[in-house]
C-alpha cells in the first residue's frame, strides 16, 4: 500500500500556512511601530489592507512556483525567493488598489515596513521549519533496496545519495541482478548482496518499503522478482523503461533522488485520504486514551494484586513494511509468559507455528480459578475476553505506530517465519482491529485465511471500509464474539 505524491505547491502546505501566518504577524507589528500597541483588525481601514494583503498572497501562492524546490535552496537563494514572494504580493495589491482608485485609503507605510519585516521573519521562519523538516525526516525515512546490474550500481548509489537533494528515504541495501558473489563499493556501507535466497530472505523478513529497480539495457527484466515484490506487498518502482506487463499496472510517476520513476503498488491511496484515515485515528487516539487513564485506575490495582509486576507489557512489534515498533497493552499474563511460551507451542491453534493462540492458556492472571462450567475466569481472563487490554495500543495509534483499522501485528520471533506471500500484511499500518477481529478472531485457526482477509482489506480500502469495521469491531467486542 503506497501514498501518491503531493503535486506542485499542495506538498509544501507546511510552508505556506507558516507564510500566512507570518505576514500577518508582520502586518500586525508594522501598526504597532506605527499607530502604537492596538488591534488592528479593530479600524475597518486596516481590515481592508489585512484583507487586501491576503488576497494578494494567495495569488502569488496559486499562480506563481515560489514554492518549488523550496527544500533544496541554499540560503541566499532562500532569501532571495522570500524577496520576489512578498514584492509581488505588494505589486499585486497595488495593481488592485489602482483598478479600483482606493490607493489613496491605505498606508504605504504600513505596507513598507510589512514587507521589511516579512522579509526578516519569513526568512527565518522558513530556514526553521526546514531543520524542523530535514530533523524529522529521519525517523520517518523510508528503506529502499536498490536492484540494478554490478557495472550500474556505484553511479546510482551516488544520485540517489546526492547531498544537494532533500531525501526521505534512506537505501537500505542493494541487489545485483548479474553477480553470483557480493560486491563491495567504495565509500558506501550499504550491504550488496546478489539475487537468491538470501536477498529474498532479507526482503521478506527486514524494514522494506520500497525496491527500485534500475533496469540495464543488456539484462532480461527481472519479472518473477517483480512478481515476488507485488506478492509481498512491497512497492515497486521501475526507472523509465518500457512496461508492459499488466500483472503490475503502472499507478505513479515520480521523482526518486535524480531518476524519473514509474511506480506499481498493491494499492495506491491519495495523500487527501491518508491524511482523513490519520485523522481518524487521530481523534480515536485521544477519545482512546483517556479511557485508557480511566480503566488504569481500576484495571492496575487488579493485576498488581494477583500479579505483582508493571500494568503494562511492552513488547516489540513488527509495524508498516517490517519496521519494528514498541506495543502496548494491559499485562494479562504472569512475568514469565514468554519463557513458558516455547513448551506450550505443541498446544498451538495455529497451524505452522506464525501466530500463538491456545485455548485455556495457563500463563494467564488468574486462569486457575475456575467457573463452574471449567472455564477460567481470572482478571487476565476478563481482561482478554472484554478486550480491555488493547486499551494502551491507543496511545500507539495516537503517536502514528499503528491505526485503528489494520492488520494485528506479529512478533519478531512470528515475523521470521514468514513466506513471502505473508508478508503483504506489513504493507500498511496495523491496526487495533481489522477484517480478521471481525470475522471470527480466535474461531479463524488458518494462518493462509488470515492473511487473505488482511489482503481483502488492503486492496479494498477505503475509509467507509474503516468506518464499517470499527462499527462491526463494537458489536464484536459486546457480544463477546470470538475472544478468548
Amino acid at each position: 500500500m503506497n501514498t501518491k505524491q503531493l503535486k506542485g505547491w499542495l506538498k509544501h502546505g507546511d510552508f505556506i500556512l507558516l507564510d500566512i501566518l507570518c505576514l500577518q504577524i508582520c502586518f500586525i507589528l508594522s501598526f504597532w511601530l506605527i499607530r502604537g500597541y492596538g488591534n488592528p483588525y479593530g479600524l475597518s481601514s486596516y481590515q481592508y489592507q489585512a484583507i487586501i494583503l491576503i488576497v494578494s498572497q494567495f495569488a502569488v501562492i496559486l499562480f506563481t512556483n515560489n514554492y518549488s524546490g523550496i527544500l533544496r535552496r541554499k540560503r541566499f537563494d532562500e532569501l532571495v525567493a522570500v524577496i520576489r514572494y512578498i514584492v509581488w504580493i505588494l505589486v499585486i495589491a497595488f495593481f488592485y488598489l489602482f483598478l479600483v482608485k482606493d490607493s489613496a485609503e491605505v498606508s504605504r507605510l504600513q505596507f513598507g515596513f510589512t514587507a521589511v519585516f516579512f522579509i526578516i521573519l519569513g526568512y527565518c521562519f522558513r530556514q526553521l521549519n526546514k531543520y524542523r523538516v530535514f530533523r524529522s525526516g529521519i525517523s520517518r525515512n523510508r528503506s529502499i533496496v536498490l536492484i540494478t546490474g554490478k557495472d550500474y550500481a556505484e553511479e546510482a548509489l551516488e544520485k540517489l545519495n546526492d547531498p544537494k537533494i532533500y531525501k526521505d528515504y534512506v537505501v537500505s541495501g542493494v541487489i545485483l541482478l548479474d553477480s553470483d558473489i557480493p560486491v563491495e563499493f567504495e565509500g558506501t556501507n550499504v550491504p550488496v548482496t546478489s539475487l537468491g535466497g538470501e536477498a529474498m530472505s532479507e526482503l521478506i523478513h527486514s524494514w522494506v518499503d520500497e525496491a527500485f529497480i534500475l533496469q540495464p539495457e543488456d539484462l532480461p527484466f527481472p519479472t518473477q522478482l517483480v512478481n515476488d515484490l507485488m506478492t509481498m506487498g512491497i512497492t515497486v518502482d521501475y526507472s523509465m523503461t518500457a512496461i508492459s506487463d499488466d500483472r503490475w499496472p503502472v499507478t505513479d510517476i515520480r521523482k526518486l533522488g535524480k531518476y524519473r520513476v514509474l511506480t506499481s503498488s498493491i494499492k495506491f491511496v491519495s495523500a487527501g485520504q491518508l491524511a482523513l484515515k490519520r485523522g481518524l485515528d487521530i481523534l480515536g487516539g485521544l477519545v482512546g486514551c483517556i479511557f485508557t487513564a480511566i480503566l488504569y485506575c481500576f484495571v492496575a490495582p487488579l493485576i498488581q494484586i494477583k500479579s505483582p509486576g508493571p500494568a503494562f507489557f511492552i513488547q516489540e512489534r513488527i509495524g508498516k513494511n517490517g519496521k519494528p515498533f514498541k506495543m502496548h497493552k494491559f499485562r494479562t499474563m504472569y512475568l514469565d509468559a514468554e519463557e513458558r511460551k516455547a513448551e506450550l507451542m505443541t498446544k498451538n491453534s495455529v497451524s505452522g507455528g506464525m501466530m500463538f493462540k491456545m485455548d485455556d492458556d495457563p500463563r494467564i492472571i488468574g486462569s486457575e480459578k475456575k467457573n463452574k462450567n471449567g472455564k477460567p475466569i481470572g482478571i487476565g481472563n476478563i481482561l482478554r475476553s472484554l478486550s480491555l487490554d488493547e486499551f494502551p495500543q491507543f496511545f500507539d495509534i495516537l503517536i502514528g505506530n499503528m491505526s485503528l483499522v489494520g492488520w494485528r501485528p506479529c512478533t519478531l520471533q512470528e515475523w521470521e517465519k514468514y513466506d513471502l506471500q505473508h508478508r503483504i500484511r506489513a504493507s500498511m499500518k496495523p491496526g487495533l482491529t481489522g477484517m480478521w477481529q471481525v470475522s471470527g478472531r480466535s474461531q479463524i485457526t488458518d494462518f493462509d485465511e488470515v492473511v487473505r482477509l488482511d489482503r481483502e482489506y488492503i486492496e479494498n480500502w477505503s475509509l467507509w471500509l474503516d468506518i464499517k469495521i470499527l462499527l462491526k469491531t463494537v458489536w464484536v467486542v459486546i457480544v463477546r464474539k470470538g475472544a478468548k
